[in-house]
């Protein structure tokens, strides 16, 4: 059996797995804000419940915002700002008595989505979560490819290639940089940037019903946010040249991207033609927590 974990924010979700990739359990608790004993319990006490009701033993992979260092072997660059700095992997491998896999929430989407989702069967996979914030992760035959820095996938905090004068100097990142690419491909920042040209306070959803019923400001905010993802992407191509590029977080249930982005990339990509395919995720925020599961190949 596997056990996943989904370290997030605002919950923490608990999946098994039997060998096949059949679910047995899932459940979730409220992430305990800001305390981090707390929150080492409450995965604890998920792993006990689901063993339990289950009556066996299993692995854990757990997928959390930010990465181990491999130089500190703490957490660093987690939204959940009181991880950062913790011995996350070897504090719940000494309560949990087992070893622990631990990876970013993005590579457990693209895991999750290559192995068998929306992208099963193919090589090379570049998941790109596209919500709150942006993170990308990159499976290559069915294994992640995290880097000796542990950064491989992280696409958001690239500068947005080819921008135009009006996008100049971008704005500004948490990560101390402008113009980063999440700072213009997040939720916020389509909502922020429509309520700066337009008026109003629509978030990404409704702008996108906005432009499905022919709002003229809606549909260019949408219009300007899919040049940015294809020309994003694009980079993505001309550098890995993945087979199959999946889409998650709340942004990706824009139907419209999925005809449009490829539509535009082709300008941009440095082949004649592209074949990479862009494809809805097949687990929708399930994804993360499967992924932390098959860590565990």
């Amino acid at each position: 059996m596997r056990l996943g974990i989904d370290l997030g924010g605002t919950k923490i979700e608990i999946i098994a797995l039997d060998e096949g990739g059949i679910e047995l359990l899932r459940r979730r608790v409220a992430t305990p804000r800001g305390d981090y004993p707390a929150t080492l319990a409450a995965i604890a006490a998920l792993v006990a419940e689901a063993e339990t009701a289950l009556g066996m033993r299993g692995t854990l992979g757990i997928g959390t915002p930010g990465a181990v260092s491999p130089v500190s072997g703490l957490l660093r660059n987690s939204n959940s700002t009181h991880l950062n700095g913790r011995p996350l992997q070897q504090d719940l491998e000494a309560l949990l008595q087992r070893e622990v896999r631990i990876a970013n929430d993005a590579n457990c989407f693209a895991l999750s989505e290559a192995l068998d989702g929306a992208a099963a069967g193919a090589a090379v996979v570049f998941g790109v979560i596209l919500g709150t914030g942006v993170g990308g992760g990159i499976v290559v035959h069915g294994q992640v490819l995290s880097g000796p820095n542990r950064i491989a996938g992280e696409w958001g905090h690239n500068p947005l290639p080819w921008p135009g004068a009006e996008e100049l100097p971008g704005p500004a990142c948490y990560c101390g940089k402008r113009g980063c690419i999440e700072t213009f491909l997040c939720g916020p920042a389509m909502a922020a940037e429509h309520a700066r040209l337009h008026g109003g306070a629509l978030d990404a959803v409704a702008i996108a019903a906005g432009a499905a019923a022919g709002d003229a400001a809606c549909l260019a905010t949408l219009e300007r946010y899919e040049d940015r993802l294809a020309r994003a992407l694009a980079q993505v191509v001309n550098i890995l040249d993945p087979d199959v590029i999946v889409l998650g977080g709340g942004m990706s249930n824009i139907g419209r991207l999925y005809r449009e982005v490829p539509r535009r990339w082709g300008q941009y990509v440095f082949s004649e033609r592209v074949d990479t395919r862009l494809v809805a995720n097949q687990y929708g925020d399930s994804s993360g927590v499967r992924g932390a599961a098959w860590l565990w190949g």
